[in-house]
């Protein structure tokens, strides 16, 4: 679960960390009512889940309230990287002299958390390890000693850092620590970590990943997950444990299966024979008729998806649980749609009998490439 920035900062701030007033608004009229709890001049920041904001023109400053009213303007509404921005954050201007780098992250390889550090802050970390490897530093953390004092020494230590930032700094990684073992994190970064003229870190900007099948712990994050302005099919999809993601706007085909692996492989298969998918859906495991009546459901919902490639292999998910969920989404009425299904696995042999009592809405394949071979052939003679 990804945070919008103006999330983060709120963790953040639960926390201890540093960071600068701001509102949050979603209209120009909730932006006039907000604004004269901030002291100008004014940044004012585009909230979507996606990088490249300022480039974009998501990010802008204002020197008074006139100003500031005009710019949220312009910014609200507009689309970066197809995020339409429909949160705006406007912070107080702060005056910085020094923008260093810092995150946590759960290393997947080491399964451990990992703290990044570079002084070299308010540039992405992958251009600063490219470019300048020998400014960024890597510390796993051992999850059963957490932060000690020694992880800021050696930063320090590392690359000069003026030591008398050091027990703000220590505090503050202590305290980004807390906040994401609490609230199982995946990610919390701060870029950049700025150093005010007055000689205080500040966090001036904030991601974070929280881990989705933690939610149930904290109902903050959930109420704030539900609150997005989302597609209804992905809220939908989430009621049953699927993950639905939207792909192609311009395509009528979706993909569904059991695995991320899998539904990257049909999407491949599919893409090289010069179509697109529309969107793919996760089932998970153990599925049983029901849900996968409700899956197909949830796909066809949107009317512009008229071929469904089903690709499962059956194991926990059983063959003919399968079959008989694509029969019960049928039998509630699902006209000029067409399902080309491959199965493999436990009860394969009852299939054929379930799918042969539906009708010619549903072919059987006995490989991802023959199923993707007969969605080509089918799409390219209607």
């Amino acid at each position: 679960m990804k945070l919008l920035e103006y999330k983060g900062k709120e963790l953040l701030g639960k926390y201890g960390i540093p960071v600068q007033n701001g509102i949050v608004a979603g209209s120009p009229e909730e932006i006039t009512s907000k604004i004269n709890k901030l002291t100008p001049p004014y940044v004012l920041k585009a909230q979507v889940m996606t990088g490249g904001r300022g480039k974009a023109g998501g990010i802008k400053f204002a020197a008074g309230i006139d100003q500031a009213e005009k710019l949220s303007g312009e910014i609200l509404g507009m689309t970066i990287k197809d995020s339409v921005v429909k949160k705006l954050l406007i912070t107080e201007k702060v005056d910085i002299k020094d923008e260093w780098y810092l995150s946590i992250m759960l290393d997947r390889v080491i399964k451990s958390p990992m703290v990044i550090f570079s002084p070299l802050g308010g540039v992405d970390i992958e251009e600063t390890a490219k470019n300048d490897p020998k400014k960024l530093v890597k510390i796993t953390v051992d999850p059963f000693l957490g932060i000690k004092g020694y992880t800021a020494r050696y930063i320090f230590s590392k690359f000069g850092l003026d030591k008398k930032y050091f027990e703000d700094f220590a505090l503050l990684l202590s305290n980004l620590y807390k906040l994401f073992t609490e609230y199982d994190s995946t990610l919390v970064e701060i870029n950049p970590l700025a150093i005010t003229k007055e000689d205080k870190l500040i966090a001036l900007d904030c991601k974070a990943d929280i881990d989705n099948s933690s939610l149930f712990r904290h109902p903050d994050i959930y109420e704030f997950r539900e609150g997005l302005d989302e597609d209804v099919l992905i809220k939908d999809a989430r009621k049953y444990n699927f993950l639905y993601i939207p792909l192609k706007d311009s395509s009528d085909i979706a993909v569904m299966s059991n695995g991320s692996g899998m539904l990257m492989s049909c999407i491949d298969l599919i893409t090289k024979t010069g179509a697109e998918v529309r969107a793919a859906l996760d089932l998970g495991g153990g599925a049983t008729r029901e849900r996968i009546a409700e899956a197909i459901k949830i796909i066809f919902k949107d009317k512009i998806t008229k071929y469904l490639f089903i690709s499962i292999f059956g194991g926990i998910t059983r063959c003919d649980e399968v079959a008989g969920g694509v029969k019960l989404a049928l039998e509630e009425g699902l006209e000029n749609r067409k399902i080309i299904i491959r199965l493999e696995g436990t009860n394969k042999k009852q299939v054929l009998d379930i799918l042969d009592s539906i009708g010619d809405s549903v072919i059987f394949a006995e490989g991802i490439t023959e199923g993707v071979e007969k969605l080509a052939s089918i799409r390219s003679t209607r």
